[in-house]
């Protein structure tokens, strides 16, 4: 991991921090989650670099060590997919393969219909292509206090999770998460309170880790990252997308849990690569 290097780059009014590691014109491009963050692809980062591509993973606007928008309220995923656009433009490059993973999904498969031109393949876990306006869950067939429906109310998950330390926020998320079950809260329960606090963290998950991803919240907070995913809009309206349709390669992984690609890190990465070394991209 001592071999990714850091930096910031402007972009849109923002400073992005992107990490990156490997070299070459063949750029792999990945886009984190909730509640992820430029680390949560750090064996995908190696993986693929090992196999001489460029590999680059960012921190979204208001996530970790990139800058907070001025008006985080007002932001949509637009500002997520222009900002992609613009890093490439930045960086000089071409074309690369998106890989996006949760919400980063959806970036990934909206540039290969606005800008095909930019992009080689496409690689997206754990959710697949649908329309901007299409959302992947029915919130009406739900009990109202599904996670989702949680955090989409105003105020109420900052006050959840304002009763914790950073560190102890990602921790039961991460619990939460890496399980099979519905997480839903009763009317008397906040999220933060369906997990046990003698619950052990998942055995692929660190305390190493859980720290470098509490030290880039303790910059970032988890205001903005309540905002996008949750509580913003993605509209086709906003992309002028009427008939979207992607030429692309392009692959779908859904297996494991959410954090798929950190629990198993072997089978994802190999087939990341052997994805690349098909198409030749």
């Amino acid at each position: 991991m001592e071999q990714i290097q850091h930096r910031h780059v402007q972009v849109r009014g923002v400073k992005l921090h992107v990490a990156e590691i490997g070299s070459g014109p063949k750029v792999v491009l990945f886009l984190h989650g909730f509640p992820e963050i430029w680390y949560t692809w750090r064996h995908q980062m190696v993986a693929v670099a090992n196999k001489g591509h460029r590999a680059i993973a960012i921190d979204f606007r208001g996530y970790g060590l990139s800058e907070q928008p001025a008006e985080p309220e007002k932001a949509t995923f637009k500002d997520l997919i222009d900002d992609v656009v613009a890093l490439l433009d930045s960086l000089s490059i071409d074309k690369a393969v998106l890989v996006g993973k949760d919400f980063g999904a959806f970036p990934a498969y909206v540039i290969p219909a606005l800008h095909p031109q930019r992009v080689s393949g496409m690689i997206t876990v754990g959710v697949p292509f649908m329309q901007p306006d299409a959302s992947p869950v029915q919130f009406h067939l739900l009990p109202k206090g599904f996670y989702m429906s949680r955090l989409k109310e105003p105020g109420r998950a900052e006050a959840d999770f304002g009763r914790f330390d950073v560190k102890t926020v990602i921790r039961n998320i991460y619990i939460l998460f890496s399980g099979s079950e519905l997480q839903v809260a009763a009317d008397d329960q906040e999220i933060m309170d369906l997990v046990d606090p003698a619950t052990p963290l998942p055995p692929w998950f660190s305390e190493e880790d859980l720290a470098a991803y509490a030290s880039l919240y303790e910059k970032s907070g988890l205001h903005f990252p309540l905002q996008i995913p949750y509580r913003s809009r993605r509209s086709s309206e906003d992309f002028h997308l009427t008939d979207p349709k992607i030429s692309a390669p392009s692959l779908l992984i859904m297996e494991g849990t959410h954090f798929v690609q950190e629990q198993f890190p072997e089978q994802v990465n190999q087939l990341i690569t052997s994805f690349l070394d098909k198409h030749g991209i």
